[in-house]
């Protein structure tokens, strides 16, 4: 099914990427917008997306109804330190959750945190770092949502959501991270049964929107300065080649969320 007319997304930037990604991959706008143009359905029509800094400059959307979804990035900072711009996502997330349950969220690693913290739950400190390629185990809705029995997708965090907010459905989990994923779904949906069209909101603790140059990077950035060991660095750089589902099958779970393309897969 064609989108009727074009779809409006607000990328609410939490961070900019480190500068080796810069040079070959852009900002976090090139980079999500290549996330959603490699996974936009054939059928689909054409979609903005308006990036907001809200770290930096505070930045949001005159009005809000503009827009069919929001998208969280990730970033290097905790989603539970007391930060001015931290805690005003919190509240504005909060508030569009409630008054706005036509408007789809979207939260992506740090995004996922923030969305967790804003609506019942918590973001503490893991004991180990999680990082590239690593393979979900779905719950059924999970399954159903993403139309597949497993999802390989980028990690790269040691913060986390431990447990899984009121009135939220866990999508997958690893031997890591318990909470790899939630959906909220409108009142009338049927959780036995979940439709992408039922979907409020989506959370991913990984990362979609990276590549093996991507993390490949990020890890030589982390390992040069002694944030992760050069073992668990050379593990993921291995790992980063694996088979990535990041755009066929997370990518295209968000466009189906938003209304754009088939229901089914």
């Amino acid at each position: 099914m064609a989108s009727s007319s074009p779809v409006r997304i607000a990328l609410f930037l939490c961070d900019e990427p480190i500068a080796t990604v810069q040079i070959t991959d852009g900002d976090y706008t090139s980079i999500f917008n290549a996330l959603l143009r490699k996974s936009l359905p054939a059928d689909a029509g054409e979609y903005t997306l308006d990036p907001y800094d809200v770290r930096e400059a505070l930045q949001y959307p005159e009005n809000i109804d503009d827009y069919q979804a929001i998208i969280l990035t990730g970033s290097k900072h905790s989603a539970y330190e007391n930060l001015e711009w931290i805690n005003k996502l919190v509240d504005y997330v909060r508030d569009v959750a409630a008054s706005k349950p036509h408007i789809k969220l979207i939260g992506i690693c740090f995004g996922h945190q923030i969305i967790a913290r804003a609506l019942g739950g918590e973001c503490v400190p893991n004991s180990n770092w999680e990082i590239s390629i690593t393979e979900l185990q779905l719950t059924d809705i999970g399954k159903k949502l993403f139309g597949a029995d497993s999802v390989n997708i980028h990690q790269m965090h040691r913060d986390h959501v431990p447990s899984v907010p009121p009135s939220f459905h866990l999508l997958g989990s690893t031997s890591i991270t318990p909470n790899q994923g939630m959906v909220r779904l409108r009142d009338s949906a049927d959780p036995a049964d979940p439709k992408p069209e039922d979907v409020q909101i989506f959370t991913v603790q990984g990362h979609p929107e990276f590549t093996d140059r991507i993390v490949t990077k990020i890890l030589d950035a982390r390992q040069s300065t002694g944030v992760i060991g050069a073992d668990i660095a050379e593990d993921g750089k291995r790992r980063a080649a694996l088979r990535n589902d990041g755009v066929d099958v997370v990518g295209n779970a968000i466009w189906r969320v938003i209304g754009v393309g088939s229901t089914a897969r």
